[in-house]
């Protein structure tokens, strides 16, 4: 679903845009939207940081133990079998 929006820009924007991204070429929405995501990308990312300036992880970083994350060998490996 898309969703059209207006935006007003004063001249010296639009004519930068227009130069950028014309508007016949339909390079223009393009432009935009790519412009819009990166500033929300960015903006999302800064707030990140924001909140762990804030609350920091101050918790020591745990020791992995590559055994744990092996699949378990069979028990009955080695072991003979009664039949």
């Amino acid at each position: 679903m898309t969703r059209q929006i207006i935006v007003d820009l004063d001249e010296g924007t639009a004519q930068e845009l227009e130069r950028v991204a014309p508007s016949r070429a339909r390079k223009r929405s393009e432009f935009v939207r790519r412009a819009l995501r990166q500033a929300l990308n960015a903006e999302a990312e800064r707030r990140m940081a924001d909140a762990y300036r804030q609350k920091p992880d101050d918790a020591e970083p745990e020791l992995i133990d590559p055994a744990a994350w092996e699949p378990r060998k069979s028990s009955t490996r080695g072991r003979r079998r009664d039949r």
